[in-house]
């Protein structure tokens, strides 16, 4: 394992490292405060400044614009855009838009890469993945409820889904649907491009989550289909193989994932240090960090954070080397453990904070609504428990 980064990356992540803290952190006030003008007029301004910095679409193909970083180089920026909610979307970066520019690079046919995929990485559109239902399990996509049933040259879709993560404003869906329900289970679905003013196609509502629905890139929407036609020629890959590319979705997006909630963690971590640096809790000038028990806390999870990094960066490492496949296991394990230990660190850094990490004062309790999910989405923590643990038993019985 070789984990060394180039001459020209450690240049980026500094750049990167640098702007972060001095352009975008700063526009958190805005955002936690719904000053909708003032987010808007310097979410934008940050956005001209990274493409000036030639980092726009970072983790996106050279021949589309993009930087073409490999996993591992895009783990460490991921890392570094996650410091902050709105990393990600300044650099265009952001989920969902990053899964879905993958798939369309790897399984989109010339012309809807021309049509869908170059907007995508030019910034010029958004888009959504249609995949989680309410009425079936996340966690397994082979279970799904909406059809698309071809009629003359179109398909015409029906069904309900949620947790469409950026619907709001999106300018299309990848949705995956049933296109041939007596096929064996792994090959019943297939992803369909759905461009979002197509008739029939409803946001029904953005979904409040711990009592916010959100808007944009940070909302879920729940969308229904009611019959929505669209050509065939917008099949995304060959027909069927809706589960086959969601597995090439999901695998290298969990590394962002968690390369990304390593990113919380460690800027979480920063905020409970300079807090109990700073609070003074007695007359005589003591102050938290004088604790015993915030010294333990922090040299615990400091040391959480840097085995983490280091698992999480072995996985980029194997999926560039061997593919994902062959590092499910690896992907299994960081899903769970990653985002168990960003939690704790949000955790344990509003607890420091007192009364004021519950408060929209500071981004930990931001983090707190908007990442408990961790632990479900993409895969509940005890589906990935339960298959690395059963995978490991069967391959000792060997």
């Amino acid at each position: 394992m070789d984990f060394e980064i180039s001459e020209k990356m450690s240049v980026i992540l500094d750049m990167v490292n640098h702007f972060i803290d001095e352009e975008v952190i700063p526009l958190e006030g805005p955002m936690l405060h719904d000053d909708q003008v003032a987010l808007a007029e310097g979410v934008a301004h940050a956005q001209r400044r990274v493409r000036e910095m030639g980092l726009w679409s970072p983790n996106h193909p050279v021949e589309w614009g993009g930087q073409g970083l490999t996993m591992l180089e895009h783990g460490l920026l991921s890392e570094a855009l996650g410091r902050t909610p709105l990393g990600h979307y300044v650099f265009n970066a952001q989920a969902p838009d990053a899964g879905n520019v993958e798939i369309l690079h790897l399984f989109a046919n010339a012309e809807q890469r021309e049509r869908f995929l170059r907007p995508l990485v030019e910034g010029k559109v958004r888009s959504c993945f249609s995949m989680t239902e309410p009425e079936q399990p996340g966690s397994n996509p082979v279970l799904m409820d909406t059809v698309a049933v071809k009629d003359g040259d179109d398909y015409v879709i029906t069904g309900q889904k949620w947790f469409t993560t950026g619907a709001d404003g999106a300018d299309f869906a990848i949705v995956m649907a049933v296109t041939n329900p007596e096929a064996p289970p792994h090959q019943r679905a297939s992803m369909i491009l759905v461009p979002t003013d197509t008739p029939g196609f409803e946001l029904v509502r953005n979904i409040n989550v711990m009592g916010h629905a959100g808007s944009g890139i940070f909302s879920h929407g729940e969308v229904m289909y009611h019959g929505c036609r669209v050509p065939q020629a917008n099949l995304l890959g060959p027909e069927g193989h809706g589960f086959a590319i969601a597995q090439e979705r999901l695998g290298p997006g969990r590394i962002h994932h968690c390369m990304r909630w390593l990113g919380i963690a460690s800027r979480a971590l920063e905020l409970l240090m300079a807090r109990a640096n700073s609070r003074v809790i007695t007359e005589t000038g003591e102050k938290l960090a004088d604790r015993q028990i915030i010294q333990h806390w922090v040299a615990d999870l400091s040391t959480e954070i840097r085995g983490a990094r280091l698992l999480t960066l072995h996985a980029a490492w194997m999926i560039d080397k061997v593919g994902a496949k062959a590092a499910k296991n690896e992907i299994s394990s960081i899903k769970f453990s990653v985002a168990n230990t960003m939690l704790k660190a949000v955790d344990l850094a509003m607890q420091v904070h007192g009364g004021l990490g519950v408060t929209d004062d500071t981004v930990l309790a931001w983090w707190y609504r908007h990442e408990r999910g961790a632990r479900i989405y993409d895969g509940a923590d005890e589906v990935h428990r339960t298959t690395l643990g059963r995978t490991l038993l069967r391959q000792a019985a060997r």
